[in-house]
Formats: C-alpha cells, sequence, structure tokens
C-alpha cells in the first residue's frame, strides 16, 4: 500500500515539476517578448478578453500629463476593438515638447485587443516646416517679382536712355532682394528641418572671427565701425554653422540700423553654465511697442527702412531657431534713438 502512496506521490511531484517548468518557460518567454517589444520604438498595448491590460511596452509611454491622455485613448479604444470593432484617433499633445501621435486598436480574433500608439511628431513637423516654406516663398517673392514685370513693361516702352537706365538698376535692386529672400528662406528652413546638428566643441574665438571677417567690408562701406572684442579662450558646445548664421545675421542687423559713424561692438562673457554673445549698436534703436515682436519671421519694424536696406525679416527668425535648437535663448534691450543690444545665450555644455 505505501509502494502505491510513494507512487502516486512521485506522479504528482513529477507533474508539479513539470507545471513548474512550464510557468518558469513561459515567464521567460513573456520576458523575452517584453524586452524585444521594448526595443521598438513604435507604443504597443496588448489586453486580454476581459480589457486588462496584458502587456505594454516602453514607446506607449509618452511621460507627463499626457500620459493620462494616452491612456484614456487606449482604453476607449482597446474597448470597442474587443467588442469587435477597430478604431484610431489622432492626439496632438501640447507639450512641451509638442507631440502628435495616432493611436490604433484592431481585435485579437476573440483573444483581447491590440493598440498601437505611432509617434507622427517629427513628421508632423517636417511638413509644417514645408509648408511653411511653400507658402513663405509664394508669398515673399510676389512683390519684388511683380515689381520686375513693372519695370520690364516700363523699359519695354521707354527710348529714353536715362530712364531705361534707371529702370534697369532697379529690375538689379529687385532681383537682388529675390535672391536675399530665397536664401533667408533657405537658411531658415535647413535650420528647422535639420535641427540641432552633430554636437561639437566649437572656439568661440573662430566663430567670432569668422563673422567678422563676413561684416568688416560691409560695415566700412556702410561707414560703421565694427568693434569685435577678444574672447578668453572660451569654447561652446554645439552646432559651428548655426551658431555662425546666428551672430552673423546679429551683427548684419546691427549695421543695416546703424548710421554711418555708429559702432558695431560684439563681446562676449561666460559663466559656469552659459556663453553670452552681445551685439550692440548705437543705432536708430526698436521702439518699445515691436520689442516682443522682432524674431517673428517676416516682422520690420521700418518696412521703409527694411526696403532701404534690402532686410527680409527673416535674420532675427533664424537667430531664434538657432537658440532654441542649442538649448538656449535670444533676449533684446532697445531704446528708439540711442541703439539696441542683443544678447545670445548657449550653454557651454551638452545637456545630458
Amino acid at each position: 500500500m505505501s509502494r502505491f502512496l510513494r507512487g502516486d506521490t512521485d506522479r504528482s511531484q513529477r507533474e508539479l515539476d513539470k507545471e513548474q517548468s512550464r510557468r518558469e518557460a513561459a515567464e521567460r518567454e513573456v520576458e523575452r517578448l517584453t524586452a524585444s517589444l521594448n526595443a521598438v520604438p513604435t507604443g504597443i498595448v496588448l489586453a486580454d478578453a476581459n480589457g486588462a491590460t496584458v502587456l505594454r511596452n516602453r514607446s506607449a509611454a509618452v511621460g507627463g500629463h499626457s500620459d493620462v491622455l494616452v491612456d484614456e485613448a487606449v482604453q476607449r479604444l482597446l474597448t470597442a476593438a474587443i467588442a469587435g470593432r477597430s478604431g484610431e484617433q489622432r492626439l496632438e499633445l501640447f507639450g512641451p515638447p509638442p507631440r502628435v501621435l495616432l493611436i490604433r486598436a484592431i481585435p485579437l480574433n476573440g483573444a483581447g485587443a491590440m493598440a498601437i500608439v505611432d509617434d507622427l511628431s517629427e513628421r508632423a513637423r517636417l511638413d509644417a516646416v514645408r509648408t511653411d516654406f511653400v507658402a513663405n516663398i509664394s508669398h515673399e517673392l510676389k512683390t519684388p517679382v511683380g515689381a520686375l514685370a513693372v519695370l520690364a513693361e516700363a523699359l519695354a516702352d521707354s527710348d529714353d536712355a536715362e530712364v531705361n537706365r534707371h529702370l534697369a538698376e532697379k529690375m538689379v535692386e529687385e532681383a537682388h532682394r529675390a535672391s536675399r529672400t530665397i536664401d533667408d528662406l533657405l537658411e531658415l528652413s535647413r535650420i528647422e528641418l535639420g535641427g540641432r546638428g552633430e554636437p561639437e566643441t566649437v572656439s568661440l574665438a573662430a566663430v567670432l572671427g569668422e563673422v567678422a571677417a563676413r561684416h568688416r567690408f560691409t560695415a566700412e562701406t556702410a561707414g560703421v565701425r565694427l568693434d569685435v572684442a577678444p574672447t578668453n579662450g572660451q569654447t561652446v558646445t554645439g552646432d559651428r554653422l548655426q551658431l555662425v548664421s546666428a551672430i552673423s545675421n546679429l551683427v548684419d542687423n546691427a549695421i543695416k540700423y546703424t548710421n554711418p559713424g555708429g559702432t558695431v561692438k560684439v563681446s562676449s562673457n561666460i559663466s559656469a553654465s552659459w556663453v553670452e554673445i552681445e551685439v550692440s549698436d548705437d543705432g536708430v534703436g526698436i521702439p518699445a511697442r515691436d520689442l516682443d515682436r522682432v524674431f517673428e519671421r517676416f516682422y520690420r519694424v521700418d518696412r521703409a527702412r527694411s526696403r532701404e536696406t534690402g532686410g527680409t525679416g527673416l535674420g532675427l527668425a533664424i537667430v531664434r531657431h538657432v537658440a532654441n535648437n542649442h538649448g538656449g535663448e535670444v533676449s533684446v534691450r532697445s531704446r528708439e534713438g540711442e541703439g539696441s543690444t542683443f544678447t545670445l545665450k548657449i550653454p557651454t555644455h551638452e545637456e545630458t
């Protein structure tokens, strides 16, 4: 009798061991599946037939308060999918940072449902930049192209050599204006599309030296003194081309709005966390009502003077984008008739 009992006990133990092995194998399989899904950039949420979440990978969590909105949408779509109805919802989250998500849910043949969370933020950003570029090109080129057409018609109808010379000069001016607009739009779109380039340690002295070389002749032609203060070996982590573009736009803007005999000064100072580049002038200054808008694209404080100097209204918008790309900021202080000072602040090191 005891032999039979021992045999039953042994079989029961073997069955328990097998069941334990099956459970452990299943757990290892779930762990492997979870690790694999966590490596997928698309968010995935699996629910059983009762609506309970069985698995959720890392990409399904967006972080912050936005997670509540995402969870609500996922649960609503999963409930419908468990009942046999596929569905999707586009979520636009204002952040920061702003996000665009597409959430879809599909039934799994009576075994529950799966929700997929696609992050469309980068695609939406690129589409917005492209759309803005086309709209801006269309809007800003209407004026010079229209002017060229009128001038060409007048030139065709005129037999006066002096008048023709004047019309030809105006046509050259409008052509250059169109070219500058296109160049600035391409530069702005490049910075917006590319975001922050591969970070590198950039010598501030080299950046300011390149900016000075670009604008020395322009300043001399305008009768403006360009004074670039020496640096003390400061470096900044960032995109060299973008930094040169930003400071170059600030200097160009200062020269344009400084009267002959005036001075444009470029200086820098460093703290534990920031490098500050200041570009100041003793020019016409900016009215207080315009200070909050000068970094908007195509915004011009003095439209008549902007046309005279060839300004496109994009230079300061480029500076703002470069500052944002580097985790920094740009600000301005000014008094009308006394001049302006623009300050570009960039972190000294790459943020982790």
